[in-house]
């Protein structure tokens, strides 16, 4: 069996050799007056591949050894051993002559690509001088010109280059071919991070909500997501994070993508990724998408609590965690779906951690921005209800709040020389001027008129009061006065 194999395995050139020659052996071969030997097979073989009768010459001196059955399994050894070293040594042969060929075809090659950025050149010189006329412009940029110069950025030639960059200028004057040139080198990156310069400038323009616009015209956003959740760049994503935060038409896009960022929230995903996926779901504050079913179908809620535990997270993530949660708690029956989970008393919790935050959210209660105040004093309440040490504390600061704003409504008041004196020969300064009149509770009104020396009142009574015209307002009964 194993001599049938090796038979079997004979290169099937050499078999067609030898039954070619042995019709010339049966012809020629009482001709030859040579003894084959075993020994010199190398050499019988070597004639196999010269000319005719050196091929019938060899072919008849193996066939004599091949008579002998004694001979056959060393004969096939050789045979194989010698058409494999041919073999490598057509290999080698085949190769440099591959590698000449080729050497050949390259520079052949590299000479036609020089005559094409010449060619390039002059056309894009005639282009750019058209483009002189706007309205010449327009139908380059209708024609895709801006894709086409992008593309000949990957050109090597210095002075093509120059007149591309150029070109780019002066296409970029226009809103729309720049955010369009930007794109093009967004989407046809090949390395799976984009350029910290480029994606830079983008984060910075998506800032803005023209551009936004312009950025999310057909399938931009689609495209950017894809790669995004391709390559989990953050940058990337930190870009797409910047678009959502625009109200209109371009949030309303995000809806179609709301699984595949809630998918990344998880701990096996790069932690600064989360982030900007995290961010990018708490800028969805819209009003038609169902949270309660996000939470649930990708399992958030156990992740969201986990990470309130204070030092399991960097802070950059704690922090989209609490904006998250803020977010989906304006749905009702999400806000009843955290709360049955435990996630409040988390919160309450962390900001015992951090024990300057319901300060700074105290100091809030005090920004210009209507929606910030409103977000404050309901966080405050929350933590109210949860911290009885913070309740006084807040307690007090709103009611110290509410009675600055007329105490600084009296002080700058312009008062002329006959107010001075209004309630006698008493100046009204060491009422107002001096000292801080909120540690003058006999100044304070109730139901009987003045509040006692000994300052007993409580925040709670100036509770449902608010400035108007200067007056406090309220229930009480001085007001219907």
């Amino acid at each position: 069996m194993g001599l049938l194999q090796s038979v079997k395995s004979l290169s099937m050139s050499f078999i067609c050799t030898l039954v070619f020659v042995f019709a010339f052996y049966t012809t020629y071969c009482f001709q030859i007056d040579e003894v084959a030997n075993i020994n010199d097979m190398d050499e019988y073989i070597e004639l196999l591949y010269e000319d005719i009768p050196d091929k019938v010459r060899g072919s008849a001196l193996i066939l004599q050894l091949a008579r002998n059955p004694d001979n056959l399994e060393e004969l096939l050894l050789n045979v194989k051993h010698l058409l494999n070293s041919r073999y490598s040594l057509d290999e080698d042969l085949d190769n440099q002559t591959l590698k000449k060929e080729y050497e050949k075809t390259f520079k052949k090659y590299q000479g036609l690509v020089v005559k094409q950025e010449q060619l390039l050149r002059v056309a894009l010189y005639l282009l750019l001088n058209l483009a002189e006329d706007t309205r010449t412009e327009l139908k380059m940029r209708n024609k895709n010109i801006v894709h086409m110069l992008v593309k000949a950025l990957d050109r090597e030639n210095f002075e093509l280059l120059i007149l591309v960059v150029s070109f780019l200028k002066k296409l970029s004057i226009f809103m729309e071919n720049k955010n369009d040139m930007l794109m093009k080198m967004l989407f046809e990156c090949p390395d799976e991070r984009v350029d910290l310069e480029l994606i830079s400038f983008c984060i910075n323009l998506a800032a803005n909500k023209r551009n936004v616009q312009l950025i999310c015209e057909g399938n931009g956003l689609k495209m950017l997501m894809k790669r995004a959740l391709k390559f989990k760049d953050p940058l990337l994503m930190k870009m797409i994070r910047n678009i959502s935060q625009h109200d209109g038409p371009t949030k309303t896009l995000f809806i179609d993508y709301v699984g595949d960022l809630a998918a990344q929230i998880s701990n096996d995903e790069e932690e600064e990724f989360v982030i900007e996926c995290l961010g990018t779901l708490a800028n969805l504050t819209l009003p038609d998408l169902d949270w309660e079913l996000v939470l649930k179908e990708y399992k958030m809620v156990p992740y969201l609590k986990d990470k309130l535990k204070p030092g399991s997270a960097e802070d950059d993530l704690v922090l989209e965690v609490v904006i998250m949660i803020g977010t989906v708690s304006m749905d009702d029956s999400c806000a009843a779906l955290l709360a049955k989970s435990g996630i409040i008393p988390a919160l309450i919790e962390l900001l015992n951690v951090f024990l300057e935050a319901p300060a700074y959210l105290i100091d809030l209660m005090h920004d210009k921005n209507a929606e910030i105040r409103k977000v404050c004093d309901n966080t405050l309440d929350i933590i109210a209800e949860y911290d009885e040490e913070w309740a006084k504390k807040i307690q007090s600061e709103k009611f110290r709040w509410h009675n600055s704003q007329w105490l600084e409504m009296v002080e700058s008041r312009q008062m002329d020389e006959n107010e001075q004196y209004l309630y006698g020969d008493d100046r009204i300064e060491p009422y107002i001027h001096e000292g801080d009149i909120l540690e003058r509770p006999d100044l304070y009104y109730n139901a009987d008129g003045l509040i006692a020396h000994d300052g007993a009142v409580s925040p709670d009574f100036f509770s449902d009061y608010h400035l108007q015209n200067g007056d406090l307002v309220g229930q009480h009964p001085f007001s219907g006065r």
